[in-house]
């Protein structure tokens, strides 16, 4: 197997307010690229899309291609289940395989293990509940997503060494982060023996479009390397990482991806330091260092898109900086309640796989735009 895998969370929207009407025939058009270039592997989950991406998924490549033609993720959504029972667990698991129209998964993931969310897996004894799963061959290899401090990840592996690898955000930028705690997380799963799967290699994008510093520094090794390439590759060098995770929407995009991944050296001394520097240059931004996962949304009582309203935060960056007036216009389109209009419940950081102060960064938000 090669070492990029297709994250199908960000796929192109016929209507971009709209996450749930995915472009079916771009992506057949992506899916059909990845797997002519010999990639394989291909990565959903229960939430993606607003719950339409197994299905998207089914369209664009399970109607498409012979079954052995490629590898499949799918992911239990711990986060619904708080408040359910065993059986709801059950029911999930199939409709997901009915959705995505298979009868077997070739890997299958506990979504997102948090603190709250491993007290639901351990609950609903959710790690027996696949195991049973992946005895009756209905998955073949079973792991988890994590998205919290390295204690908890030591945990969780020492009480379930039965999973066979981990789902890690891991990227030049998060790599020192104690928020994320990349290098400490890879480095626990490496000591467990546990393969590493790696989510968020360019950080929700953010690190395919870099400050000019940033991005002058490493196009001045490599001119020919997109700041993506130079992501991904970091992310491929990590000896214990059996796949890097890219979620693409564009055909520019899988091309440049599988290129960069076809058989890559690992990154030398070198160039390791020039990523180093673009991260420091990069974290001196002040921007929220959201990924566009859309986890904050639902839970909202108040409707505020927050992705939205930080990403147009983050692109008025350099033009604040050179004397620009924020863009209010922008800032009204948005649909749904606004920044001010936030109650402080918390659900959103409690939701939040990047840990981010969410309600502080709404009111810096609210506050640049405040008429």
């Amino acid at each position: 197997m090669k070492k990029l895998g297709f994250g199908m969370m960000r796929l192109a929207t016929l209507d971009p307010k709209d996450a749930s009407a995915v472009n079916i025939p771009l992506a057949c058009q992506l899916v059909d690229a990845f797997l002519n270039r010999g990639f394989t592997y291909f990565d959903t989950a229960y939430f993606y899309s607003e719950g339409k991406n197994e299905l998207a998924v089914r369209e664009a490549l399970v109607r498409r291609h012979q079954r052995s033609s490629f590898l499949l993720a799918d992911k239990m959504p711990l986060a619904r289940l708080k408040d359910a029972s065993p059986q709801e667990q059950a029911a999930i698991f199939d409709e997901q395989m009915e959705k995505c129209g298979v009868d077997y998964f070739d890997r299958y993931l506990l979504h997102c293990i948090t603190r709250e969310t491993y007290a639901t897996a351990q609950r609903l004894d959710t790690f027996a509940f696949l195991s049973q799963k992946k005895a009756e061959g209905k998955l073949r290899r079973l792991g988890f997503s994590f998205h919290d401090k390295a204690d908890l990840l030591d945990q969780v592996l020492t009480e379930h060494p039965g999973v066979e690898f981990v789902q890690l955000q891991i990227n030049y930028l998060d790599w020192e982060d104690e928020r994320i705690q990349a290098r400490k997380c890879y480095e626990t799963a490496v000591r467990h023996g546990k393969q590493v799967v790696v989510m968020e290699p360019v950080k929700g994008g953010r690190l395919a479009q870099l400050p000019e510093e940033a991005a002058a520094l490493l196009r001045a090794a490599h001119p020919h390397w997109s700041p993506a390439v130079w992501a991904l590759r970091f992310a491929a060098s990590l000896p214990q990482v059996e796949l890097v995770l890219s979620g693409m929407n564009a055909m520019e995009q899988v091309l440049d991806n599988t290129a960069a991944l076809d058989d890559p050296a690992p990154l030398t001394a070198e160039e390791l330091a020039l990523l180093a520097q673009a991260a420091e240059i990069i974290s001196r931004q002040p921007a929220v260092a959201c990924t566009n996962c859309r986890y904050c949304v639902d839970g909202c009582p108040r409707a505020i898109a927050i992705p939205d309203y930080f990403a147009l935060f983050n692109a008025e960056q350099p033009l604040l900086r050179r004397g620009d007036a924020p863009r209010r216009d922008l800032y009204l389109d948005i649909e749904g309640g606004k920044p001010d209009a936030c109650v402080a419940c918390r659900q959103c950081e409690i939701a939040c796989p990047q840990h981010l102060p969410i309600i502080d960064s709404l009111r810096r938000v609210a506050n640049l735009y405040r008429g």
